[in-house]
């Protein structure tokens, strides 16, 4: 990966825009806002706006949240190959872990992916 060709800022603006493209064609809609920091060896990824008002309606209830939990866990899930080859092409950097959660209370999600390497000093 040519470095030089990224600042920061814009690469995690990159990431921002391809993370939000894959929610609207694998997931059917886009969240409202991503952002993305580049912390070392990792890249922190906030999703809001994600929840419907169905599912919303649904984690009135301790059931309902731990289904809309799950079933959101397991949408992601499916799609994580995926995701961790758009970051590896995006950063230059192979993907050694990735985890997330949602709030049910805010909507957000957090994804957190770990990298080979430092991408935060490569850019610097």
């Amino acid at each position: 990966m040519d470095y030089a060709k990224w600042t920061k800022g814009s690469l995690e603006a990159e990431i921002s825009k391809t993370l939000t493209q894959w929610e609207k064609d694998y997931l059917g809609r886009g969240s409202v806002s991503v952002k993305t920091d580049i912390l070392r060896d990792m890249l922190v990824i906030s999703l809001s706006g994600i929840l419907t008002p169905a599912e919303y309606k649904l984690c009135d209830t301790k059931e309902g949240l731990l289904s809309v939990k799950r079933i959101r866990s397991d949408l992601v899930e499916s799609g994580r190959d995926y995701l961790g080859t758009v970051i590896g092409e995006l950063t230059g950097e192979h993907v050694t872990s990735f985890h997330t959660d949602i709030s049910t209370r805010t909507g957000e999600r957090i994804m957190v992916f770990r990298l080979s390497g430092n991408l935060q000093e490569k850019l610097t």
